[in-house]
């Protein structure tokens, strides 16, 4: 037996914490350039190894799969079955990920769009390995540390299938008795000339005689990926799974299976094992991935461009669920296979400027062409004009819709606005919403534990909890009814469970258990009572729960003295927004950015609820510490409570 195999590393960072999801995989969304080209997906590839996968967006192109085993440029297609081989695409990898210098409409044409999957080798989540073939039965090693829950072959010195091994294949009852093809629609076949009904171990995995595994003298390589069952060992305890391998049975309905995870996904591929006409289905956040909307997939066995057709699947906090009859996805009674990839970070971040960001038209963008490139990947944003225009709210979680918070209507279209999509680290909002003008202002969050987190759900009109995945309770909560006209619902905790303020107007708080049933929430559930606000049956929600990270954001309360105080946030250079609310009487939601003005004097400022253009006045001050509020009832009457939350 010969094998060659790169070694891993531990799966286990500085101090014993496990590695990040952001440390091992990546999906990229880039621009053609038709020339030279750097991606930073943040994982070493050219040190640690592994697999970059791209794939035209916005053209009918291959599949090209790169791997660091075989070496820079050499790409195999996974829709065909010859070699590319290469050297091709002047691509290499790098210690942030990789390089392409290439006008090959493959990669890298300025007329098209591309999506990038990087899988870095990982114990317990990723490896490759490659061997040369006997043609007779035999053991080939790996270092993946677990037992693989899917293994992809090709041959790369000649002609030939991809062959899959997947543990959930014929609903996971002897899975290694069968084979399935990821160049082609076929269904599973019982066959053991390819994994030679030998089930593969956390060491090594079997392969047959059949040329496409095992052929005498030529070469293979398998890509093999992991499946977590709570010994994934990442996170910062090194106590979490980021990779499920698994299988479900279609109903043939559009109120689907519930696959539950453990965790929320970014990365979906899915494939009907009892159907002959059923492409395998990839799905991601980053194209859009939406909530209730048509969802953007590509198809590995094909060269199909992005396809918008059909709302397949939605992303629960735990796992997936799956939305359309359509057989591909959810035949009945078929088994359908899946593996999924969980939603990154799990760590609490550590630098304010990595998780929000205030951009105005005509800085870095004297173009106005409402567009600003920014440092991290965005999960939420709230666009406006500080001379005055509705306060419109999206998440990437509905990445084609938008909500006006200073409103209560009913979530709507963003009138083809691509503000999540499109480029990574880049914000665009559409010149078809507002239009080419400089007077845009832009707050933009990204989630992270303890600091912010998104959740979509139904209502069922009875007291329940929802799962969420901020990982610490949740200090501030707004809930807004999507699929028809009603009031945002805010739960503080500088008020209690007991009482609910409302998002979209000045009004004071409200009493009642029918909004939290009287119950704080906790690191893993909040609770609903039964208000039309927050949990009509059949209505559908979306909430976003902020939290307090130690220099990094602060939801809190203070009592006003009617002069001057300093509201100590634990910063250490002072806020960058800032929004403050009166309680126990009528008030606006106030707001304040570094970008317009946080300074000793006047400072201009919007009201949240409202769709006037910013105010100016001497209300508050900066801190080094958070921020001080002076002698102004909005921010500083005498024996009033106010709530604030601030971002450093």
């Amino acid at each position: 037996m010969t094998a060659s195999k790169l070694v891993l590393n531990a799966a286990s960072g500085v101090g014993g914490a496990g590695l990040d999801v952001d440390e091992v995989f990546n999906t990229f969304l880039y621009d053609g350039t038709h020339g030279s080209l750097t991606v930073n997906t943040g994982l070493d590839l050219s040190g640690e190894g592994g697999l970059t996968w791209i794939k035209g967006r916005t053209i009918n192109e291959y599949h090209n799969l790169f791997d660091t085993v075989r070496g820079n440029g050499y790409t195999l297609r996974s829709t065909e079955t010859n070699v590319s081989d290469g050297p091709f695409f002047n691509q290499a990898f790098t210690s942030t990920g990789f390089s392409l210098n290439s006008s090959d409409s493959q990669v890298n044409s300025n007329q098209h769009n591309y999506v990038s999957w990087s899988f870095r080798k990982a114990p317990k989540f990723f490896d490759i390995v490659t061997y040369t073939g006997t043609s007779v039965n035999r053991t080939v090693s790996h270092n993946l540390g677990s037992v693989p829950g899917m293994i992809i072959i090709k041959c790369t010195s000649g002609t030939g299938n991809w062959r899959v091994y997947h543990r959930g294949v014929n609903g996971g009852s002897s899975p290694e008795d069968y084979v399935l093809l990821l160049n082609g629609t076929n269904e599973q076949y019982d066959s053991d000339s390819f994994f030679n009904d030998t089930a593969p171990t956390s060491t090594e995995f079997t392969v047959g005689g059949d040329d496409d595994v095992n052929d005498h003298g030529d070469t293979y390589v398998a890509y093999l990926f992991a499946h977590n069952d709570g010994d994934g060992g990442f996170g910062p305890d090194a106590d979490k799974d980021i990779i499920k391998c698994g299988s479900y049975t279609g109903n043939g309905s559009t109120n689907g299976p519930e696959i539950n995870l453990g965790f929320e996904p970014q990365w979906l591929l899915v494939k009907n094992v009892n159907n002959n006409s059923s492409d395998w289905l990839l799905f991601d956040i980053m194209r859009g991935w939406g909530m209730g909307d048509a969802d953007i997939i590509l198809e590995p066995n094909t060269v199909n461009a992005d396809a918008t057709s059909q709302n397949w699947v939605d992303i629960t906090s735990t796992g997936f669920q799956i939305t359309n009859a359509n057989g591909q996805i959810n035949g009945s009674p078929n088994t359908h296979i899946y593996m999924a990839i969980r939603r990154g970070p799990l760590t609490v971040p550590d630098d304010a400027t990595k998780v929000f960001v205030t951009n105005i038209e005509g800085t870095g963008d004297t173009a106005m062409t409402n567009s600003w490139p920014i440092s991290f990947v965005p999960d939420l944003n709230i666009n406006t004009k500080h001379t005055g225009a509705s306060r419109y709210l999206m998440s990437r979680l509905a990445y084609t819709r938008q909500i006006a918070v200073d409103g209560n209507n009913a979530e709507g279209s963003s009138l083809g606005n691509k503000i999540f999509t499109d480029v990574s680290t880049q914000l665009n909002v559409s010149t078809g919403w507002w239009a080419a003008t400089a007077d845009i202002i832009s707050f933009t969050w990204k989630r992270a534990p303890s600091y912010l987190d998104t959740v979509y759900y139904t209502g069922t009109g009875s007291n329940r909890t929802i799962s969420h995945n901020l990982g610490a309770v949740p200090e501030m909560m707004w809930v807004k009814r999507r699929s028809s006209s009603e009031n945002w619902t805010v739960y503080h905790s500088g008020l209690g469970n007991t009482k609910y303020l409302t998002l979209d107007d000045d009004r004071q708080e409200s009493t009642g258990s029918t909004a939290w049933n009287d119950t704080t929430p906790t690191e893993s559930v909040f609770t609903l009572g039964t208000h039309d606000r927050v949990n009509s049956s059949g209505q559908t929600y979306a909430a976003f729960l902020f939290g307090t990270v130690e220099g990094i954001s602060k939801v809190g309360s203070y009592t006003g003295n009617g002069g001057t105080q300093t509201i100590d946030c634990g910063f250490s250079s002072g806020s960058r927004f800032i929004m403050i609310k009166i309680t126990g009487t009528t008030g606006s939601w106030h707001i304040w950015n570094s970008v317009r003005g946080i300074v000793t004097g006047s400072d201009p400022y919007l009201r949240l609820d409202e769709s006037n253009g910013e105010f100016s006045s001497d209300i508050i001050d900066p801190d080094n510490s958070g921020f001080k509020v002076n002698s102004d009832a909005l921010v500083n009457a005498n024996g009033y409570t106010y709530i604030f939350y601030a971002i450093a």
